[in-house]
């Protein structure tokens, strides 16, 4: 009986520590580069945001020029006008920016959105 017993051990296949230390340093380098994968990501969307925004308020600018005469005087005198749904938010890393002289926009704060 005891006999059976140590050759059933014998045969019985595992892992070694080594293996096993291999196959999570794998683990450990592929997660790394998913999180650094997945930073870039981020940022290009907040530069989208951020292009979407000015794009937002150069034609609300716009719409409100053409339809009074003379660009508003502030943004939130085109949210008033019920042309923009709300202010831009500034916590995003950027602040778009908007000259009623001229109704020119631009942002400020985030490489690669325009100025």
């Amino acid at each position: 009986m005891l006999e059976q017993l140590r050759k059933a051990r014998e045969e019985e296949s595992g892992f070694t520590l080594i293996e096993l230390l291999i196959v999570i340093v794998i683990l450990g380098v592929l997660a790394g580069i998913v999180v650094f994968a997945v930073g870039g990501i981020t940022d290009r969307g907040n530069v989208s945001a951020c292009k979407s925004d000015v794009k937002n308020v150069e034609v609300a600018s716009e719409a409100y020029f053409a339809k009074n005469g003379s660009y508003a005087a502030n943004m939130p005198a085109l949210v008033t006008a019920r042309l923009l749904r709300e202010v831009p938010s500034t916590t995003n890393g950027y602040t778009v920016t908007y000259d009623n002289t001229n109704g020119n926009v631009g942002a400020n704060g985030l490489t690669g959105c325009p100025s």
